[in-house]
């Protein structure tokens, strides 16, 4: 599961790279950017809370 999560902050930095290219619109160029920064920003989250929860478990607080 945490390698799916990986792979899709992957794809996400895929899609800002791809938008450098300059083979697409400036328009669809934006919108690219835009889905690829929320892809890294939301799986990188929930990297974060598994790990937390994770950590957490482990404790026995």
């Amino acid at each position: 599961m945490v390698l799916l999560f990986l792979a899709a902050i992957v794809a996400g930095f895929a899609l800002l790279g791809l938008s450098l290219l300059g083979v697409v619109t400036a328009t669809l160029a934006t919108v690219l950017e835009f889905i690829g920064a929320a892809a890294v920003v939301v799986f990188a989250i929930v990297l974060i809370v598994k790990a937390i929860m994770a950590l957490f478990g482990k404790l026995k607080l």
